[in-house]
């Protein structure tokens, strides 16, 4: 159980750096929305509403206790909202001279390719994040239940004896 623990505390700081990143590229890209009014304003919005859901509850999930590992439905929900993140940042990005989504050579720093790329990047690392914590999640809620049912079990059985 302890080695559930220590993994879902990985899990939950992964999380929370990757939508941390992305958060900061989408705020970045909205404030040179506001200056140049081009752009995708929905996809970045969009974008930028999963990254401070993920960032929000990944910080209140960091929290160590037992019960944080049992949110595995809301797991699979966020992992959906980043892979669909990232399925409208690919999408956008193939109208523009960024090359393939995932060719990675040629990208300059500081450059619109590269921060798109690293939010595209940021956003299915965190994605699978997620739905690595939604899979243990499951795990951990079904050995739970049937640590208990073998409990309650083993008590009355001991009980009427």
């Amino acid at each position: 159980m302890h080695l559930a623990r220590v993994g879902s505390l990985i899990l939950r700081f992964g999380e929370f750096v990757c939508a941390a990143v992305v958060l900061g590229i989408m705020a970045y890209f909205l404030s040179q929305y506001h200056h140049t009014h081009s752009g995708p304003h929905g996809r970045e919005i969009y974008t930028l509403v999963v990254a401070v859901l993920a960032l929000i509850l990944s910080l209140i999930w960091m929290i160590p206790t037992l019960t944080h590992m049992l949110h595995y439905p809301m797991d699979f929900i966020i992992s959906a909202a980043w892979f669909a993140a990232f399925g409208i940042l690919v999408n956008y990005l193939r109208g523009q001279n960024c090359g393939g989504v995932f060719h990675w050579g040629g990208i300059q720093h500081g450059g619109y390719c590269g921060e798109w790329k690293a939010a595209e990047a940021f956003s299915f690392i965190s994605a699978c994040l997620w739905l690595a914590s939604f899979l243990l999640g499951i795990y951990i809620y079904h050995k739970l239940r049937n640590r208990d049912s073998r409990d309650s079990r083993g008590n009355h059985g001991a009980a009427t004896v």
